[in-house]
């Protein structure tokens, strides 16, 4: 019954996906209401934020500007729209408690909820993609059409990890704070505002192998910079979707009924 239990309210999510994506639309309406420019402003903040360390960084690491400044924009936009969701993904039943407590609905909707509006910011951000290119005299190629699938491999691998999360943190409210921690160290960690080829010759190759932040991101951010991501990062992507969807099934069928309680 545990995965029985997980799979009815995630396919009962799904068929009224409407909800997520209404609920998800108000919320970023909401939080820029009466405001001219709206969620752009998030596009301009991180527009800003990728014109400075692109600057600085590229300086430091004295990288050609053409190459450097396209990486790092595309590798902190899809960063941004990972670490976004999984910190507030860890939020999603919390934020929602009074809908919860008293509407019958599936919780996996605030799950759906949460990655939707996360995605139409990400979708404003793309904005800077051109712009970036455009700056730096390059242009984009058919490849980017790849990053399409490795979105959705992406998003696949967040709503499970989110779903795990949100679960968690509705009965350990501290563990939001330990996953906000995490993604600082993450960041730091992945290639985003750096590049592989500074690393020294002898570096272990495994730091990066098993680390899934820097597949994930490579899946989108490769075919925008006009490259093919690996077989090997395509594998390793799909291969934790898969059975990272089968613990969480596990895991949220067990503990689903709780969730209300611990709220």
């Amino acid at each position: 019954m545990t995965f029985s239990d997980a799979v009815a309210d995630i396919g009962e999510a799904v068929r009224k996906r409407h909800l997520a994506t209404t609920f998800g639309w108000q919320d970023v309406a909401q939080r820029y209401r009466r405001s001219r420019i709206g969620a752009f402003w998030l596009t301009i903040n991180m527009g800003v934020m990728i014109g400075a360390l692109g600057l600085i960084f590229g300086n430091l690491f004295r990288a050609p500007m053409q190459e450097f400044l396209p990486f790092v924009g595309c590798g902190l936009i899809v960063w941004s729209f990972i670490s976004t969701c999984l910190s507030e993904g860890c939020a999603a039943f919390i934020s929602a408690e009074g809908i919860i407590l008293q509407v019958r609905m599936p919780l996996f909707t605030h799950v759906m909820r949460t990655l939707w509006r996360n995605i139409i910011v990400f979708a404003h951000n793309l904005v800077i993609v051109p712009v970036a290119l455009i700056a730096v005299s390059a242009s984009i190629s058919w490849a980017a059409l790849i990053a399409l699938p490795g979105f959705l491999v992406v998003s696949i691998n967040l709503l499970w990890m989110m779903l795990v999360l949100a679960t968690i943190c509705a009965r350990f409210r501290d563990m939001t704070q330990v996953v906000q921690n995490f993604l600082q160290v993450i960041f730091y960690a992945t290639p985003i505002v750096w590049q592989m080829k500074t690393l020294p010759a002898n570096f272990p190759a495994y730091f990066f192998d098993f680390n899934p932040f820097y597949h994930l991101i490579t899946l989108i951010r490769a075919p925008l910079l006009g490259e093919i991501p690996s077989s090997v990062t395509w594998l390793y992507a799909i291969t934790t979707s898969i059975l990272g969807w089968l613990f969480a099934l596990w895991f949220f069928g067990r503990y689903r009924k709780r969730i209300p309680y611990w709220l």
